[in-house]
């Protein structure tokens, strides 16, 4: 049997849309979706149908029996409980969920899954049990693998490791875990692609509050006091705020959800549509030469990232649409899984479920959900 060139997927913890915009690219269409926060459900609303259930996904957890057997679930469980930009605390609520991300699966039993989280929860030794745990549940009925990418080797001009858990339903072609991994990995490796430099980005959206990058970050930046000096200029801490300076011709560090005040990242508006001196550079290199910490606020030149550089650093198309206040628009895309990234492991999964069904006559036919 083949898996036809549409699939049906459910999305959980699905924020406002990210992950979505990229499975949905690969031809993986969700027919149920959740969000608990209401300001990113209403925008997930506004860019891609009423089919979202806003609140609890333990509110609506009876109805997800109505997709048992779908072709996927994905999603990416809140991660603030294993995240290093977060406390780090095992006892957060929040980080129960990823559970409930399995729980789900056991319900739905679908033909594969992909679970993404923050890196911490697959290297760091402090996640250890947490970790075995979710891949034991992971292999109840499938085969699973475990992966770290990247985001900037799939298009995406942001330097965003996530890792992506990953699985296919067991008696198919597919016929370990090992193997499962080493194709997931082939796949993925067909999808790499080069990503833009943030001075790339800009320019083509143009300066900041033109008309087609109009939602500016007013968060003023100001010289640190007592500057942490690392041996490259976007380390460090020159300039109050955990909101560093990014390099043009390289890539966006991990765009945080806590974004819209000094947490937002900076960059030279003058160099990078004008050239000559980086201003950055420049005073990067002065500090390291023994010089004084200037006071008070730091040149025009230098800005926060505005909200429609954000949506472009995190793959969103151009006419993505946000519902809420801008505070509310930062924290939406700092939580968003990328795009491109996402479409990336979309389209390994869904050529790797193509595979996995060629000899799987346990699978029903696929339902169509409406």
């Amino acid at each position: 049997m083949s898996i036809v060139d549409t699939l049906s997927a459910v999305s959980l913890f699905s924020g406002a849309g990210g992950m979505d915009v990229g499975f949905m690219s690969a031809g993986i269409l969700p027919v149920f979706a959740n969000e608990l926060d209401e300001a990113a459900s209403m925008t997930y609303a506004a860019n891609h149908g009423d089919y979202i259930q806003a609140g609890s996904i333990l509110d609506h957890f009876e109805s997800l029996h109505r997709f048992r057997g779908v072709d996927v679930v994905f999603g990416g469980p809140p991660c603030q409980g294993f995240s290093v930009a977060g406390k780090m605390d095992p006892h957060d609520v929040r980080s129960g969920l990823i559970r409930t991300f399995f729980d789900a699966i056991d319900v739905i039993k679908p033909h594969g899954f992909v679970c993404e989280n923050v890196k911490a929860l697959a290297v760091l030794s402090r996640w250890d049990s947490v970790r075995n745990e979710l891949i034991t549940r992971s292999r109840k009925n499938h085969f699973s693998a475990l992966v770290v990418l990247n985001s900037s080797n799939y298009g995406v001009p942001q330097n965003r490791e996530r890792m992506f858990l990953v699985g296919v339903l067991k008696g198919g072609s597919i016929r370990s875990n090992e193997h499962l991994h080493q194709v997931l990995l082939r796949e993925l490796n067909e999808h790499k692609k080069m990503a833009p430099t943030v001075a790339d980005l800009i320019k083509e959206l143009g300066p900041a509050g033109s008309i087609g990058n109009p939602r500016i970050c007013n968060a003023k930046i100001t010289y640190a006091s007592n500057p942490v000096l690392r041996k490259s200029p976007y380390a460090g801490m020159m300039f109050n705020g955990a909101g560093r300076p990014l390099n043009p011709l390289g890539h966006s560090c991990t765009l945080p959800a806590s974004m819209g005040g000094n947490k937002t990242p900076i960059v030279d508006e003058e160099y990078i549509f004008n050239g000559g001196i980086n201003y950055i550079e420049q005073y990067h290199q002065y500090l390291m030469d023994g010089g004084s910490p200037k006071k008070g606020e730091a040149p025009n030149r230098l800005r926060r990232l505005t909200v429609d550089e954000c949506l472009a650093i995190q793959t969103f198309p151009k006419d993505y649409i946000l519902v809420g206040s801008q505070s509310a628009a930062f924290k939406q895309i700092g939580n968003a899984v990328p795009c491109l990234m996402a479409e990336a492991v979309a389209a390994s999964m869904k050529k790797i479920l193509e595979m996995n069904s060629e000899h799987h006559s346990a699978f029903e036919p696929l339902a169509a959900y409406g």
